[in-house]
């Protein structure tokens, strides 16, 4: 492979020269593939969650009211199940996927899409369910009007724009949304330091109507994007093309893939930070994509509501361009990530900024891999009347990562965004954003919508037969744990109680977290010993040292606990602070129980942390040692271990 940091400029080069053009490239391919033997359901990242295909005998495409309305009624009288899926299938549970049976059939709105009726006397507009939000904008904004609240996304199939049903109360065949005048709008990023944004967040949001933030926390930068209305005969004709959304050179999505990939493999995380450092660094020159005409030229980016307001170039591309495509096309071997999307209540959002810097803290260079991406979206939303929906304002936050390509590899600091994640769904009780997250995401999701009863109500009302329901989408409505199986937590498809869920033969077990603590993640060995300053040696009860690690900093206390005696430790040495002494008994039981013995320096911070596992034959141990910023684990045979013999194995 090509060295990754020539490649790593040449990505950001070309890169940079992409956002100054528009490039258009293949579109993405259909989400239904058939053939003799039946159909597939892909989403659009060519892969579900549980990495399982969902395979179904036939879809049915219709292209009237008329033709979708026969279709269900076919279904019901013929005891089908049915689910409905879009044009480019921008889902990452399996909601879509019918249960996997024979007698099940899907209902695409693709070809229905013919149908844009804009009212501009009552400022309304009605769309087949099938139209996507790009043709609907186009309509409305010939029109002389603007349709105010939108998808980022353009690929968002309307049908969620209407309800918030999940597929699971029926098909939605028409959709009508409120509109206003015409109006521009005006945009200006601000790059600058993250160290308010916990406090200046909600006045940010106050001010200005469209407002956002983007937080790259390695990079220790906020972006504050300045996003207001302005009349219609304000100058400009800006576009927001965003530039994770425009067509890419498949080249570069590719080697922009094998670069990471790489880092991932050889566990460099300085390279990773690299890629962060110089991606940040390009959307700063290029806006994020905005452009005054053809390109940016300078801020403020001033432009037509429909032209601001969502973007999502590399859908609408031609055909015969297949050197340029979507950066996550599935046929090309280009980026491939989870996504997590949390919706907090505005008065919580704070804490969980605090807590996730306390882990930035720890290590910054660990929050690298998300700011290669998007680092954290965070967005603004009113309240909801839905049932599924916010009952309150709330805060969206959005945030990508690596994902390896088999399902087995663990992740690079995979134990940093599995605490992000549960701190946010579990501690601060964040919603999950239903068509994004991992499995996990989804755990008693029910008790978290004051109104989910009601939403039962009118589905047992509305689908007696439960004809629109699935074993994928019970699963993630009512919140049910998978069974745990070994590495489910490595793909999110549970939490880890137990190493086996994570990846004890590649180093990574199940730990809790290390701000919050109730998270269970599965974290990987890394280096042992690294700086020392005091030692401690663990002896059996023959003499010979079965364990060794460091103490750093401040008067140490030790304290071990648990089974009969095998085992004990003492600390001897001197730290930066002074002289560190300290002595304790750790103990387990006599089949291969678990003792630790734990330092902890005299504000209470846990130092160093031992765990000695004797395993069944009496004679060999696991050695786990802990520190601030390192583990590592042991498993060899050595009745006589030393502490020289530990460090060298």
């Amino acid at each position: 492979m090509a060295n990754p940091w020539w490649l790593l400029h040449r990505i950001i080069w070309c890169s940079t020269l992409t956002t100054l053009l528009t490039i258009h490239g293949m579109p993405p391919p259909s989400p239904v593939q058939c053939n003799e033997t039946g159909c597939t359901l892909y989403n659009s990242y060519g892969v579900w969650g549980d990495r399982k295909d969902c395979h179904v005998p036939k879809v049915i495409y219709p292209t009237t009211e008329e033709e979708l309305l026969l279709a269900v009624a076919n279904a019901n009288k013929n005891k089908l199940k049915v689910k409905v899926v879009t044009k480019f299938s921008h889902t990452i549970p399996k909601l879509a996927c019918p249960t996997q049976s024979g007698n099940a059939i899907l209902l695409s709105t693709e070809k229905y899409n013919s149908c844009v009726e804009v009212d501009a006397a009552n400022l309304v507009v009605t769309a087949d369910a099938g139209i996507g939000l790009r043709a609907l904008i186009d309509r409305v904004e010939e029109a002389g009007l603007s349709l105010v609240a939108a998808p980022y996304w353009e690929g968002d199939p309307l049908l969620n724009a209407a309800k918030v049903s999940l597929g699971v109360l029926g098909v939605i065949s028409k959709v009508t949304l409120s509109l206003e005048h015409g109006f521009k709008r005006s945009i200006t990023y601000n790059f600058t330091d993250d160290g308010d944004i916990e406090d200046e967040f909600m006045d940010h949001a106050k001010k200005h109507e469209f407002a956002d933030i983007t937080w790259y926390p390695s990079r220790h930068t906020a972006v504050y994007r300045y996003d207001d209305r302005v009349p219609l005969n304000t100058t400009g004709d800006g576009v927001n093309d965003f530039i994770g959304f425009q067509s890419n050179s498949i080249l570069i999505s590719k080697s922009v893939r094998a670069t990471e990939k790489a880092l991932e493999n050889a566990r460099n995380v300085n390279g990773k930070c690299a890629m962060a450092a110089s991606f940040v660094g390009v959307k700063k020159l290029n806006a994020n994509g905005l452009k005054n005409n053809l390109i940016f030229t300078g801020y403020p980016v001033v432009g037509h509501q429909g032209k601001m307001q969502t973007s999502g170039s590399c859908l609408y591309s031609s055909t015969t361009r297949i050197d340029n495509s979507c950066a996550w096309d599935p046929r090309i071997n280009g980026l491939f990530f989870y996504e997590s999307t949390a919706i907090f209540p505005a008065q919580k959002f704070a804490d969980f900024i605090r807590d996730v810097k306390k882990l930035r803290y720890i290590k910054p260079d660990n929050f690298c891999g998300v700011d290669i991406y998007n680092g954290f979206l965070i967005r603004f939303i009113k309240a909801s009347g839905a049932f599924l929906g916010q009952s309150e304002d709330s805060i969206v936050v959005d945030f990508n990562y690596y994902r390896a390509d088999e399902p087995s590899t663990p992740r690079l600091n995979q134990d940093v965004w599995e605490e992000v994640e549960q701190m946010a769904f579990f501690k601060y009780g964040a919603k999950p954003h239903w068509a994004k997250n991992r499995n996990l995401a989804f755990l008693n999701v029910q008790k978290k919508y004051p109104n989910f009863n009601k939403f039962v109500a009118a589905k047992r009302q509305l689908d007696l037969q439960n004809m629109f329901s699935s074993a994928w989408s019970d699963e993630i409505l009512f919140g049910k744990e998978a069974a745990k199986e070994e590495g489910c937590a490595l793909e999110g498809q549970c939490i880890c109680s137990e190493d086996r869920h994570c990846s004890p033969d590649k180093g990574y077990l199940c730990q809790p977290g290390l701000v919050y603590k109730e998270a269970r993640v599965c974290r990987g060995s890394g280096r042992c010993f690294a700086n020392s300053s005091a030692t401690a040696r663990v002896t059996g009860l023959s003499g010979a040292a079965v364990g060794y690690t460091s103490a750093v900093g401040g008067t140490s206390r030790a304290t071990g606990f648990s089974g009969a005696t095998i085992w004990s430790t003492s600390v001897v040495g001197t730290s930066a602070n002074g002289i560190v002494t300290a002595t304790a008994t750790a103990t387990t039981t006599a089949n291969g129980g678990n003792s630790k013995v734990n330092a902890i320096d005299e504000l209470g911070k846990l130092v160093w942390r031992i765990h000695a596992f004797l395993l069944l034959d009496g004679v060999s141990f696991r050695i786990k040692t802990f520190g601030s910023n390192h583990t590592c684990v042991r498993e060899q045979k050595n009745a006589e271990a030393n502490s020289t013999w530990l460090v060298k194995n």
